[in-house]
């Protein structure tokens, strides 16, 4: 069954939009996906989130801590998985939100088969959410890019 993977906003209204895939040895269920790569850190990710908390604090944008590391074997629409709002998690689907007054960001894990996608969208706000983007957007997708790579070759 392929669930369509979901967006915080109309296409046309983001801000951000990057969808990436791989397919797998193995299907996996979307939380299943997610557990495998939140739980091969990547070199420098913490530092990278200390220094967003340092600098994003000063502009009244809360603290996320990163990742830690750590995803339970079972999740339900409303429990948190580090900063995100679980706020969809099927077999197919894994839908994680972090909303605020500067930009809402949605993470999407959908599963066709052995195929794995991570959709992220944005939509900003204001002139700070913006301007956050900047440096996010390309960092992003490599991050995806890598975490995807890694999952492929850990279920190989």
């Amino acid at each position: 069954m392929q669930s369509e993977p979901r967006l915080v906003g109309a296409e046309n209204e983001l801000d951000f939009l990057d969808r990436q895939s791989v397919t797998l040895a193995r299907s996996l269920s979307a939380l299943e996906a997610w557990r495998m790569i939140m739980t091969q850190p990547m070199p420098l990710m913490q530092l990278a989130f200390r220094i967003r908390d340092a600098v994003a604090s000063k502009f009244g944008v809360k603290r996320i801590g990163g990742f830690s590391g750590r995803v339970p074997e079972r999740v339900e629409v409303g429990d948190k998985l580090d900063f995100f709002l679980v706020e969809a998690v099927s077999d197919q689907i894994l839908v994680l939100t972090e909303r605020d007054r500067h930009l809402d960001v949605m993470t999407c894990v959908s599963v066709d088969g052995r195929d794995i996608s991570i959709t992220s969208s944005v939509k900003t706000h204001n002139w700070f959410g913006r301007l956050y983007m900047i440096p996010v957007r390309p960092v992003h997708k490599r991050i995806v890019a890598r975490n995807l790579r890694a999952l492929q070759a850990s279920v190989a």
